[in-house]
């Protein structure tokens, strides 16, 4: 008489019903428990970014009066700033300093990371003293650089320009230096911090590809271009953004330095909706110059983000 066993049912015969043990109170109160944290935060950056972005907004379309209301004009700020010479000198100082300073603070940016790249503490030590200047108050370091653009021959620059052989230079008080002399300001602030990002970005890139390329017999220059360089291309996509971003949006050292002059030839956005909004009381006129630097910053950025996915879909 034959004996049939029977078999006890794999583990992946048997289907666990989902798990509904866990109540739906708890599951909520966990889901609630990182807003409540970010909540402080959140409610900070409505009231004092979100919500003064909205009234800009509604200005710009008003002729704002204080104590006596509002009218609403519709596009006419917007064809008022867009319309005055002020506005075309505004925007091409500011697209001249972005320029300006977002290429001299990469490339100082990737040459000081590449002399700085190690791990000795003398290293760090001489790193650290270079990002002083980001650290450094704006106000502070107006001040020295306007003693250092002193523009008689006894200044600190004219000493040195007289030592090699050139003549006295006027930087801040003259047209035809000003805005080159604010942006050696902006490239001098600017460069510590693109070369703390860079080393950031230097320590991912492969070493095995360096030492392939140096066992091959390639000079420093040829391992730089053909393996930091593309190595740290996500590093530039970041920091060209970033850059930008920070010249288009740049005011105190504007303010500081020249506060426009000599003869508006430093004047940038933020600066003339400044004067326009709290010296010239044209406060609609204002908001719609800064609701259009707005949008200018907007469409970078999404390009930007844009650019950088399609990179990665590659």
């Amino acid at each position: 008489m034959a004996v049939t066993e029977a078999r006890a049912p794999r583990k992946a015969d048997i289907r666990r019903p989902p798990r509904t043990d866990q109540p739906v109170k708890a599951r909520l109160r966990r889901a609630a428990t990182p807003w409540l944290f970010l909540a402080p935060a959140l409610l900070l950056f409505l009231y004092f970014k979100f919500i003064p972005m909205a009234q800009a907004v509604q200005m710009s379309f008003q002729e704002v009066r204080p104590f006596l209301g509002n009218t609403y004009v519709g596009g006419e700020n917007y064809s008022e700033i867009a319309g005055s010479a002020d506005f075309g000198a505004a925007v091409w100082h500011t697209v001249f300093l972005a320029v300006a300073t977002t290429a001299g603070s990469i490339v100082i940016g990737l040459a000081l990371a590449l002399l700085l790249e190690g791990q000795t503490r003398s290293l760090w030590f001489i790193r650290s003293a270079i990002f002083l200047p980001v650290v450094t108050a704006m106000a502070v370091v107006a001040e020295v650089w306007r003693v250092m653009y002193y523009p008689a021959e006894g200044g600190a620059l004219n000493s040195v320009l007289g030592v090699l052989g050139l003549g006295p230079s006027e930087f801040l008080n003259s047209p035809d230096s000003s805005l080159a002399s604010i942006a050696f300001v902006g490239i001098w602030r600017g460069a510590p911090y693109d070369m703390m990002i860079f080393l950031a970005g230097l320590a991912g890139v492969d070493r095995m590809l360096y030492e392939a390329s140096a066992v091959d017999g390639a000079s420093r220059f040829r391992r730089i271009w053909h393996v930091t360089l593309p190595g740290l291309r996500p590093v530039f996509a970041i920091l060209l953004t970033l850059a930008a971003i920070r010249g288009l949006r740049i005011f105190t050292e504007v303010f500081l330095l020249t506060n426009g002059g000599p003869d508006g030839s430093t004047e940038v956005l933020l600066t003339l909706t400044y004067k326009l909004g709290l010296e010239r009381n044209e406060l609609g006129v204002a908001a719609a110059g800064t609701v259009l630097l707005f949008l200018i910053l907007l469409v970078l950025t999404i390009a930007s983000r844009l650019r950088r996915r399609d990179v990665r879909a590659r």
